[in-house]
């Protein structure tokens, strides 16, 4: 038996690695091994690692890692102190390759970790660029590292081979994400309402807003002129998700909790929706607001508006149903009407999703499933 093993560090990353799971996991040919640390592990973050294991999926270790503190040195000593936490984990599994996603630094360290003991990796959602985000660096850094690569659009697919990684090894099949909504049936509006105690509008908003990692940006200012941004929709209704455990997060959280504290009918921060019922909210909610990947990949695929603030997804490619604007209340103001506007929405069915139609995850195991890992350590760098 081939054994693969997932890494997962946060609800995120999750949401999109499950049906990759599922597909290991009925394949009696591969042994699934699923390493979590990170958010999941986190009282603060709503111990999301039982939504896996809900999900009937056996975690096969667990990576705990400090996340009290969110300062960059904070941040910093947690991803030392990943290592050799993946490091000890690996010794345990021996996996045949290890499966990381995107861009986060404990996914950085589990990264390490395998190059040391020698373990082909294979990375999913690479080529990308958040020009706002320390997360850039850490994705480039996790494809040189890296033997095995799923893009989400051609484009990717040719920039990492722009980074000297062999064509031939270098898949776009899609994001996964794509499959979540191509299998479920969402919860109903009034599923949703129970699970999260909050009462729906005529009009609403859902919103998640991570920090800027990268650019400098005021993230305290640049939450609050977010929040101002709502006074002039009063009948609107407003679910928050839990920003990421990225440093300068805390202050985005605190500035939200005084907001909800303040409006308890209009406002709801919820710290985990877990992946059905975020699907479920982008559904029965009119508009998308902040700066997660999601409302880039998922949102535009379920027909529904994104309102994109500031510069943390700059660089990557956005449908036509994603308004970007800059962290200024003015020009979020104006960016809410244009998304709920008759002639923007009239639009929304025409649009398209430009991460794939499906199908990427069953694609993806073949790949694992099939690919030669013997002589896949001792990369050649591809000049063109």
């Amino acid at each position: 038996m081939r054994k693969i093993c997932v890494v997962t560090g946060s609800r995120a990353e999750y949401g999109l690695l499950r049906w990759i799971m599922e597909e290991l996991q009925v394949d009696k040919a591969l042994q699934l091994q699923i390493a979590v640390t990170g958010m999941h592990l986190s009282k603060e973050y709503g111990f999301t690692y039982k939504e896996i294991e809900k999900d009937g999926f056996k975690i096969s270790h667990k990576i705990k890692i400090p996340l009290a503190d969110d300062s960059s040195e904070g941040v910093a000593k947690s991803f030392a102190e990943a290592v050799p936490g993946f490091s000890t984990a690996f010794k345990k599994l021996k996996p045949d390759i290890i499966v990381i996603l995107g861009d986060r630094y404990e996914i950085l360290a589990a990264a390490i970790s395998a190059m040391f003991a020698r373990i082909p990796i294979a990375h999913i959602h690479g080529g990308e660029i958040t020009e706002g985000a320390i997360d850039d660096t850490i994705r480039h850094s996790l494809t040189k590292m890296s033997h095995l690569h799923f893009t989400a659009t051609e484009e990717y697919r040719k920039r990492i081979i722009q980074l000297g990684e062999q064509p031939s090894k270098v898949f776009n099949f899609g994001s996964p994400a794509i499959d979540f909504l191509k299998t479920v049936i969402l919860p109903s509006k009034l599923d949703l309402e129970k699970k999260i105690g909050f009462k729906l509008g005529k009009i609403n908003f859902l919103v998640t807003y991570h920090p800027e990692t990268l650019s400098g940006a005021n993230n305290e200012k640049a939450v609050k002129e977010m929040l101002k941004a709502f006074d002039p929709f009063p009948e609107a209704k407003i679910i928050f998700t839990k920003h990421n455990a990225d440093s300068g997060g805390r202050i985005i959280g605190k500035t939200i909790e005084k907001y909800v504290y303040k409006n308890p009918g209009k406002a709801k921060l919820v710290t985990s929706l877990g992946r059905l019922y975020y699907l479920a909210a982008v559904k029965h909610c009119d508009v998308v607001l902040g700066n997660s990947s999601s409302g880039l990949i998922e949102v535009p695929a379920m027909k529904k508006p994104t309102v994109n603030i500031g510069s943390r997804q700059d660089g990557r490619i956005k449908a036509e149903s994603v308004i970007d604007c800059p962290a200024e209340s003015g020009k979020i103001i104006s960016a809410i009407k244009k998304a709920l506007s008759k002639e923007f929405s009239a639009k929304l069915a025409r649009m398209s999703s430009p991460y794939g139609n499906g199908g990427s995850s069953r694609k993806i195991k073949e790949v694992l499933k099939k690919a030669d890992l013997n002589k896949i350590i001792c990369k050649k760098f591809h000049n063109i």
